[in-house]
């Protein structure tokens, strides 16, 4: 029983030093997303006073952006510890966060045109997560069953 433990201890620290390297360009990608968004909000503040370029579109959407990355952020660390359930959540967020700053980025009118380049950039941050998360060596680390199903 002892030797099924062991076994077992070292399975999950090689599978979480594997998920960890793995992550590691996730986690630098979603914080690059995190520090954009907070620079956003704080670019907004500084441009309070030009109602052209912060409109109240800029502060909802820039507020909702900026409390989405901190959540990416935790799913990115959350699945760099080898966490399934985090990783379920990172692939399905990142994925519709791309699809949604398209849709945003592109609707005439609707944002700035300083915001449109910020919502592109936060994009492409995005989309390399989306390309990492769903690769097939990634995939296959969080393939095996386990009592980590969260």
């Amino acid at each position: 029983m002892n030797t099924v433990q062991t076994t077992a201890s070292a399975t999950a620290q090689v599978h979480g030093a594997t998920t960890a390297e793995a992550f590691r360009t996730v986690k630098r990608l979603v914080g690059a997303y995190a520090a954009l968004s907070a620079a956003t909000l704080v670019a907004a503040y500084l441009m309070r006073q030009h109602a052209d370029l912060v409109t109240p579109t800029v502060w909802i959407r820039g507020g909702i952006v900026a409390l989405t990355s901190l959540l990416m952020l935790a799913l990115a660390v959350g699945s760099a510890r080898g966490r399934r359930g985090a990783y379920r959540r990172l692939r399905i967020a990142s994925g519709v966060m791309v699809a949604v700053i398209a849709v945003m980025a592109s609707l005439p009118g609707v944002l700035p045109v300083w915001m449109r380049f910020e919502q592109g950039v936060c994009g492409v941050l995005l989309l390399g997560v989306v390309v990492i998360a769903n690769s097939s060596r990634t995939r296959a680390l969080f393939a095996v069953d386990g009592p980590d199903a969260r």
